[in-house]
Order: structure tokens, then sequence, then C-alpha cells
């Protein structure tokens, strides 16, 4: 099932963790991937859909694991979520069930955060390890009592994979949560495999879908999201998917790798 590049690309689009890192550590063969790509011209965007960071830190801490990396070729769902906020909600208050980064970026923005669920107009589900009852009421009442705000995500992932086969729960869960009790869908996600993410991907990048490939470790995001935007896909076997997944599974990725620098293979 293993299937290995016969073809390279203009511009190489990578999900970060369990693709290029897993949690605190460097994936096998990326440095020396992302030293080939940059030698051969190739443009790259990294993509996350972890709003517990802003694109700084992401340059940090690839920096720190010996990446080159620029400011301009980070994109998360911080950046995803406020542009979209900024968009579509100037001028309304909007409730933020997620961490400091986010919620920075958000007010940093010129939104208003609010706590009134009289008042709240977007309720923002994210990724939030300080989560509680009383976040949930606040939700629930704007929601369902009031009956005047929206929910949005800044990205489906119900859990994020930790080294060893850990995870912890993520955004997905929350919204989860919001959803059973109140009886509102979301209806917007700033993430992937959204068409927000990849559209503002290909933005950054300036090249065509048809002249990229997208890497990733997950089926329902990575590799659905390429596949959605008409461009190839690679899955790397290195975070979340396995082989008995894919099997099982209806995405069918373009290549499937055991490790990332596979990529190279085309070119030598």
């Amino acid at each position: 099932m293993l299937r290995t590049p016969t073809r390279t690309y203009d511009g190489y689009i990578f999900d970060l963790d369990g693709t290029v890192y897993l949690g605190s550590e460097l994936l096998p063969g990326a440095q020396r991937l992302l030293t080939g790509l940059r030698e051969q011209g190739s443009r790259i965007v990294f993509l996350s859909n972890n709003p517990t960071r802003d694109p700084q830190m992401y340059v940090d801490k690839l920096t720190g694991l010996g990446i080159e990396v620029s400011l301009e070729e980070i994109l998360n769902t911080v950046s995803t979520m406020t542009t979209w906020l900024t968009d579509h909600a100037a001028g309304k208050k909007v409730f933020v069930i997620g961490e400091q980064p986010l919620k920075s970026a958000i007010a940093a923005a010129g939104l208003e955060l609010s706590e009134d669920p009289a008042e709240i107009d977007v309720v923002v589900a994210s990724y939030d390890r300080g989560f509680d009852y009383r976040k949930l009421q606040i939700a629930y009442d704007a929601l369902a009592f009031h009956k005047r705000a929206v929910l949005v995500t800044t990205n489906p992932d119900v859990f994020c994979p930790f080294p060893g086969g850990r995870g912890e729960p993520d955004a997905g869960a929350i919204v989860a949560a919001i959803e059973a009790c109140t009886g509102v869908r979301c209806s917007v996600n700033a993430g992937k495999p959204d068409s927000l993410m990849v559209r503002t991907a290909m933005n950054r990048i300036g090249l065509a879908p048809e002249q990229c490939v997208m890497v990733g470790d997950r089926l329902s995001t990575d590799i659905a999201m390429g596949i959605a935007a008409g461009m190839d896909s690679a899955l790397v076997l290195t975070g979340e998917t396995t082989l008995p997944m894919l099997a099982a599974s209806s995405v069918r990725p373009t290549w499937v790798l055991d490790r990332i620098d596979e990529l190279l293979a085309a070119s030598g």
C-alpha cells in the first residue's frame, strides 16, 4: 500500500504535528526533506489546526528544532479564525472558548470579547484546556436561551495526538458538548479540511492546487482537504493514521509514505 512520489512539485503544504514533528521531537527525515526542498527552489507553507499557539510561536518552535522558516510560511487556525471574524463579525460581540493566543489575536484585530450571553453574537469553540461548566453555561445561554448567537470553531479535530499514542481532547470535543446541550449546529470551521484554510494557503503560497502536494498524517483533515482542493496528497504514517485505518477508509491519498523524506524520491 506504500506509494512514493514519482514527481516533484512547485509547492509543498505541510501539516506540522505528526508530520514534521511529534510533540517536541523532529520526526525522522524532516530536516533532510525541508533542506532538500529549499535547495530545489520549492515553495513551502506549514499548516496547523492547533489554535493554542500563534504563528510566531510556531516559528520559534521550528527554529528551535533546526528548521529554517519564516513567519509568512506559517498558517494556523488562530490566523484563519481571526480573519473570518474580521470579515463576518465586525462590530459584534464574541465569546471565545479557547486559550490566550487565540483570544489575544481576536482582540488585537479589533473585535470585542464578551462573556455576557445576552449580548454575545458569536461563540467560538476551540481547543481549551481550561474548558469548564461555566463556559458551557455561557455558550448554552447565548445559543439556546437568548437564541442570538452562532456557533463556529477553529478546527474539527476531536483529539490532539501525543507521542506514545496518548492524546488530549481538542476543539471538536468541545463543539460536540455544546451541540449536544443546545441543539445548535456549528456553522463555520476555520481549519482543515475546510475550504477557508486551503484558499488561504493557496493565496499564501502563490500557486495553483495542481502545482502542489498536501502532506499530512490525518485522512479526515489533511488528505481530505488536499483531495477536495484538487491537489495531490501524501499521507505519512508517523502520526494518527495506520495502514489498517487507511485500508478501511474511503479517502485515498496519491502517495503513502513511511517517513516524510520519501517525498524526495522522485528527485533523488
